[in-house]
């Protein structure tokens, strides 16, 4: 049939990443670093990757498409919420500690204590119903900012709950899985921390999304890092 549909202009995009976290049908993938309309059937036409695009990579175009198929949509959603963890391997189970044994050793031998108190901590591993996410302050952050960040532990982590995640490499809309832990948890307040590079806006337009869709009104700002350490806004 011939419909309205999106185009991706692949010269144009930056691969930030914003177009698939606005898509909430999931047609829009990051491959390679480039955002690709992978599934045009999930495409319904109505453009809210448009707005998101920093570039105008995304325009409509009308031409042979398949039809909108709202069921395979809404299927794929519920396979995604209710899905195990993508890599079955025992390293992703849940995990909370506290640290008086870490401060002992660190003590011991001049460390610096680690301050992170849960796993996992990637965005795209964590289950959404995570017991530590009850009552927390939330940290997302980009991967790259705890090791351009010095004192990144003691300045971000400490006293929050942690996730991590990069637009750019995760093939994912972290916006839906972001909206269900920010909707279903008592989350007292939303930090994200990012880099000072195009790909980062993709994580804090998913957060805003996130904020958006849960409905609910909760503290956030966001800090971005140069690539040489600086905290710059």
């Amino acid at each position: 049939m011939i419909r309205k549909i999106i185009k991706i202009d692949e010269e144009k995009c930056n691969g930030c990443g914003a177009c698939a976290s606005a898509c909430h049908e999931g047609a829009i993938q990051m491959i390679k670093g480039k955002a690709k309309l992978t599934r045009e059937d999930y495409c319904d036409g109505l453009g809210d990757c448009l707005p998101a695009c920093p570039t105008g990579a995304i325009t409509f175009e009308e031409r042979e498409a398949p039809a909108y198929d709202e069921k395979a949509v809404l299927a794929a959603k519920a396979e995604k919420a209710n899905s195990s963890l993508p890599c079955g391997c025992p390293g992703s189970a849940l995990k909370s500690f506290t640290r008086e044994n870490s401060a002992v050793s660190a003590k011991v031998h001049n460390e610096n204590l680690s301050q992170l108190t849960h796993w996992p901590v990637q965005i795209k591993l964590v289950p959404v119903n995570a017991p530590y996410f009850e009552g927390s302050k939330l940290l997302i952050a980009a991967d790259c900012s705890a090791y351009a960040y010095g004192n990144f532990h003691n300045d971000f982590i400490k006293g929050h709950t942690v996730l991590i995640g990069c637009p750019k490499l995760d093939a994912v809309d972290y916006t839906e899985k972001l909206t269900q832990i920010i909707k279903n948890n008592n989350i007292k307040s939303v930090t994200v921390t990012r880099m000072k590079v195009p790909c980062c806006g993709g994580l804090e337009n998913a957060v805003k999304n996130a904020l958006m869709n849960s409905g609910k009104f909760i503290p956030w700002n966001i800090v971005t890092i140069s690539s040489d350490g600086r905290i710059i806004d």
